[in-house]
């Protein structure tokens, strides 16, 4: 194989890579996570970070507001605009409450939900929600095409103090709950005593 032939198949190759198609471009959330919901892990501001698509579609991203206002969602990325690595702030939310997002396909002009199945208009979850891909951060991808293939490589964005599960608010053990009371009873006797 002569140097050139080299060079020009290196070439070939990394096209390949860079191309919109290209397998592996793209961060991809776990399989069996279809259909999670995403939801606020804690108080600090959820901060998304567009992580690319090897999507042939046009696609754009919304927060969905659910505010009874038609097409009042906040637009967050574009798989043809948006650089890879941008980031949106979307504030604060209430530790547990669920965030939902659209995706927006431009090519077809369908929309799909993240979340459980039922949103969507072939009754499939379109979004896969990968608690924990880095600490503390959520992965989440989705697809764009009706009744499939589906492979989740149409938009990944990745969200900060975000989990598909939050860890209930911790319960006092019962020895707790009799120091408190045992509390409470010496404060009510040191009145009496005051007051008699």
């Amino acid at each position: 194989m002569t140097f050139c032939s080299q060079l020009i198949g290196g070439t070939v190759a990394l096209a390949g890579l860079l191309a919109p198609g290209a397998a592996f471009a793209i961060p991809i959330a776990s399989p069996g996570t279809e259909g999670l919901a995403v939801l606020a892990a804690n108080a600090g501001a959820i901060v998304a970070t567009y992580q690319g698509s090897s999507a042939d579609y046009a696609n754009d991203l919304y927060l969905f507001t659910d505010d009874g206002v038609d097409n009042n969602d906040v637009f967050m990325f574009s798989n043809r605009d948006t650089p890879v690595g941008g980031i949106f702030n979307l504030g604060r939310f209430v530790v547990g409450s669920e965030l939902m997002f659209r995706l927006h396909v431009n090519t077809t002009g369908r929309d799909f939900f993240s979340g459980p199945g039922s949103r969507n208009p072939d009754r499939r979850a379109h979004a896969r929600v990968q608690q924990d891909w880095t600490p503390g951060t959520a992965l989440v991808s989705f697809e764009d095409l009706r009744g499939g293939p589906y492979k989740f490589n149409d938009l990944s964005f990745s969200l900060s103090n975000a989990a598909t599960t939050v860890p209930p608010v911790p319960v006092p053990a019962p020895a707790s709950l009799g120091l408190i009371g045992i509390g409470i009873a010496g404060l009510l006797a040191a009145r009496r005593r005051r007051a008699g």
